[in-house]
């Protein structure tokens, strides 16, 4: 599925951090969840459809929660908290800031939970 364009190197991009954190926990129907299912947001350069409005009005507390939660971990991980992501949003940094100038990082879209959710690092 087709997704912004961003410049390699420094922090996470905010749909970059948001893809990672709503797969880890399985979110189906957070921001990407819905983009996979059809919704259309003008911040990914489509064009609004009836569909894709209905999906994101069908799904919008789940959004709005999914939001509150990518937020909420996060701001955690950036101000060095643990959180149960840790692992996975230190493994994309790495990949992020090794990324050649005018490279991609292709992702496919699977919102399973990770084993590791729930747990916190020491």
């Amino acid at each position: 599925m087709p997704g912004p364009a961003m410049a390699a190197g420094g922090d996470l991009p905010h749909d970059l951090y948001t893809f990672v954190i709503e797969s880890a926990l399985g979110l189906e129907w957070g921001f990407w969840g819905c983009v996979a299912a059809g919704a259309t947001f003008k911040t990914l350069g489509r064009k609004r459809t009836p569909q894709g409005t209905a999906i994101i009005n069908r799904h919008r507390d789940d959004l709005e929660a999914a939001e509150a939660r990518v937020n909420e971990i996060y701001f955690a991980w950036r101000a060095g908290t643990p959180t149960p992501l840790d692992d996975e949003l230190d493994a994309m940094l790495a990949r992020w800031r090794a990324l050649p100038a005018g490279h991609d990082i292709t992702l496919e879209w699977s919102p399973t939970p990770s084993s590791r959710v729930g747990r916190r690092r020491a």
